[in-house]
Order: structure tokens, then sequence, then C-alpha cells
């Protein structure tokens, strides 16, 4: 029984800081978040902005599209012969950024 009552009583303890917020400094409800100390309001322009480069974001969308244009190469050929090409250098007439005969 005193073992017992030790585990609740450790659970309570683990378990007292997510009790403790009450949401008083919400903005709205469930926006709720607020700077650490030191951090400012606004992260734009301040020195904890990171900055990113426009051509390092857009290297994605470029490689999406280049693999886009792999599919339809790859969807064309198994429509012509029938046979599932992987590696699309091997695919008669293809050339990167250009797309397959309609």
């Amino acid at each position: 029984m005193r073992l017992i009552s030790l585990g609740i009583i450790a659970a309570f303890s683990l378990a007292a800081p997510a009790f403790a917020y009450d949401g008083t400094n919400c903005k709205a409800p469930g926006n709720c978040w607020e700077p650490k100390p030191g951090f400012p309001e606004k992260v734009e322009g301040s020195e904890y902005d990171p900055q990113h480069d426009p051509a390092e974001v857009s290297k994605q969308g470029d490689s999406l599209a280049a693999m886009g244009n792999r599919n339809e190469w790859r969807i064309w050929n198994k429509k012509e012969t029938g046979e599932f090409e992987y590696d699309v250098k091997k695919i008669p007439g293809f050339e990167e950024g250009k797309a397959p005969p309609s």
C-alpha cells in the first residue's frame, strides 16, 4: 500500500508542471506563444533572423520539377515500349528539361 501511494505522489509531482500553465497570457485562443526573456517579439530583422538565401530555398522546387520531368519521360517510354526503364539516360530522345513527345 505504501509503495502504491509513493508511486501516485511521484506521478503527480512529475505531472505538476503540465498543470501549472493556466493560459492567462494567450493573445487568442490557442495562440499562447511567448518569446523567452531576451528574445525580440518579432524575429524578422533581428539578430535571430536566419535570412535564408532565395537561391538555396528554390533548390528544392527546382529538383522537384526535374524529378517530375524525368517521371514524364519514364511514363512516356512505358507507354511506347511496354517496359519500364528507371534510368532515363537509356530512354532514346531524353534531354534534361525537355518534355517527352506527345
